[in-house]
């Protein structure tokens, strides 16, 4: 495993040293775990603190697309990821009724990038997790944060305020912890979220069907299922989004029955069914729009990921962006001359582009969900014709995303 890197890896800058900076991370996810190994590769003293009492990840996929691998390549992770990754073909759009194909996405068109990838998250999270620890960071497990305290008259270096009383100083704080950030809150305050009227269900199930190495969209009325393969094609992974007007709870984790689940979508074919079939256990959760945070950085703190900018997951960007903040982070850092000049840099960076991807997600989910069987056939005929005479253009819509790669710059 990578330990501290070669100065190529990064931009040769007159800017600020690293070496010996004392950075706390507080939470092991996706970004934290990449921003304290590229911290670590700078030659900075990097402590992880999380509050589970292991690194662990169960029962959900994730896409990472060329702009996430850019990031893993610069790393030093790519292969290992590849190894357990599934090398995606295709996205496909299919019409719920009967499964027929809508739209074919090629992604072979992402010519001279990195591969675009289908993930188990916990795989994700063992090769981060095993590269860090290999690296000399410290892994704190068990450690809830209550409050952290910014940089400010009285004190030269943030705090971090434990749960059980204790405290840490560290020259700076990240907030890589997630929707409901300890730092979010002391950098800006408490604003409520508000309910979509969405609902999703995650579940892993047996590739019994023999699913492609493709991601597979079935479009309904006010419903769509998402479905691709993982772990060399043994799984399938599957994301279930319907509308609804009654409340839902906010979080990844709450149980479900699957005969729900099968009942919301019992009128999709094609391969839906047989999936849904295959569902043992199931997780449910209410989609909620989070603002992205006006305030990012500051008293020597930052935040990165859902922490700064949740997004719903109708882009599938939302652990590709972690990724990119955490190198931005470090790479805004080290070409400053100051930690204040380095955190402000980042957010400058980063701040349009996270709020076109927030909002691009946000808007998407509408162009699955079509009720109206008129605008809908309208729609899919209009999607069909795109993808056949220019799959190249109907591709080309997402370069702002895929072909972004923060290590150049």
């Amino acid at each position: 495993m990578p330990g501290l890197l070669p100065r190529r890896f990064f931009v040769d800058t007159a800017g600020m040293d690293l070496t010996g900076q004392k950075v706390c991370v507080i939470g092991a996810g996706i970004g934290g775990l990449t921003a304290a190994l590229a911290l670590r590769q700078r030659g900075a003293q990097v402590c992880v603190l999380e509050q589970a009492e292991a690194i662990t990840e169960v029962g959900a996929g994730l896409q990472i697309s060329p702009n996430g691998g850019a990031v893993l390549r610069a790393l030093g992770l790519e292969a290992e990821v590849a190894r357990r990754a599934v090398k995606a073909q295709a996205v496909e759009l299919r019409d719920y009724a009967a499964g027929a194909m809508v739209s074919h996405l090629d992604l072979s068109l992402l010519k001279d990038q990195a591969p675009y990838l289908f993930l188990h998250r916990a795989d994700l999270i063992d090769c981060l997790a095993a590269a860090v620890r290999a690296s000399g960071v410290r892994v704190l497990l068990l450690q809830k944060v209550d409050s952290i305290v910014p940089a400010g008259e009285g004190h030269a270096r943030p705090r971090v305020v434990i749960a059980n009383g204790s405290e840490m100083k560290a020259d700076l704080v990240i907030g890589a912890d997630g929707l409901h950030s300890r730092l979010r809150t002391a950098l800006n305050g408490t604003v409520a979220p508000f309910f979509t009227r969405q609902v999703a269900w995650r579940a892993t199930v047996p590739n019994t069907i023999d699913h492609p190495n493709v991601a597979r969209v079935h479009m309904g009325p006010r419903r769509h299922v998402v479905s691709y393969p993982l772990r060399a094609g043994a799984l399938i992974n599957i994301v279930a989004v319907q509308e609804q007007v009654g409340w839902a709870e906010e979080g990844w984790h709450i149980p479900d029955d699957p005969d729900n689940l099968r009942a919301v979508f019992a009128d999709f074919g094609g391969t839906v069914t047989p999936m849904l079939a295959e569902v043992k256990d199931v997780r449910r959760w209410g989609l909620f729009r989070h603002p992205v945070a006006p305030v990012w950085q500051g008293g020597h703190c930052a935040l990165l990921g859902d922490a700064a900018h949740p997004t719903l997951p109708f882009m599938a960007q939302g652990a590709v962006m972690a990724m990119e903040d955490a190198w931005v982070l470090v790479d805004a850092l080290s070409r400053a001359e100051t930690v204040a000049a380095g955190l402000a840099s980042y957010q400058g960076r980063r701040e349009a582009r996270v709020k076109r991807v927030v909002d691009t997600a946000s808007k998407n989910a509408w162009k699955y969900h079509l009720s109206n069987p008129v605008l809908r056939r309208a729609a899919h005929m209009g999607l069909r014709m795109a993808s056949s005479v220019a799959p190249e253009r109907m591709m080309g819509q997402f370069d702002w995303i895929y072909r972004h790669d923060v290590t150049q710059g």
